[in-house]
């Protein structure tokens, strides 16, 4: 999208604007900025990395921002483009309740399968408290990632099937508030 040229096409600012949050001048700032730190147009996994450590230089994020990663690169190609980016961070930034909890949920979905099992669950969970476990005081039945997986899953999964389905995750949600303040943790990374 826009690849190698300095400025977005008025075709290209039309699309952007219909598929995010953003008004035209916002998008070209994000698309000069995008541009100025991904010359090439495209984010690779190892600057998105670089990208997390500056943010959470106290905890180990390369798991956690692998996962992100993978939510924000939609075509699976190994890089993210601008559309994907921009995209993402409309929903993460902007969004509904609603467009939040559902790309948080596809992020807790590693396999794309459309539901969560306790393992995908386990090994998010696993990997945000590396990366800010030691800066944020825990309650008791939150302590280890293990503990605080069985807790959600106490709460989301509804018809206890070992999985969570999107309608369980945005249900559950709305008995969990740390769950949704969560969300905010992605608004200021990019």
């Amino acid at each position: 999208m826009g690849k190698g040229a300095s400025k977005l096409s008025k075709d290209e600012l039309q699309e952007l604007k219909k598929a995010t949050h953003f008004d035209r001048k916002e998008l070209q700032q994000w698309y000069k900025n995008f541009l100025k730190e991904c010359p090439s147009g495209q984010l690779d996994k190892t600057e998105f990395q670089k990208i997390y450590k500056r943010f959470f230089p106290f905890g180990e994020s390369s798991t956690f921002s692998e996962y992100v990663f993978n939510v924000f690169d939609q075509d699976k190609s190994g890089a993210i483009d601008f559309k994907e980016f921009i995209c993402a961070l409309s929903v993460t930034s902007r969004g509904t309740m609603d467009e939040k909890l559902d790309w948080a949920f596809q992020l807790y979905d590693i396999d794309s399968d459309g539901q969560i099992s306790y393992d995908e669950m386990l090994a998010i969970v696993s990997a945000i408290y590396k990366m800010v476990g030691s800066m944020v005081k825990l309650p008791a039945d939150e302590s280890t990632p293990e503990k605080r997986v069985q807790k959600l899953f106490r709460i989301m999964d509804q018809n206890q099937d070992g999985y969570i389905s999107l309608p369980e995750f945005r249900e559950g949600s709305k008995h969990d508030n740390t769950i949704v303040s969560a969300l905010s943790l992605y608004d200021g990374l990019l």
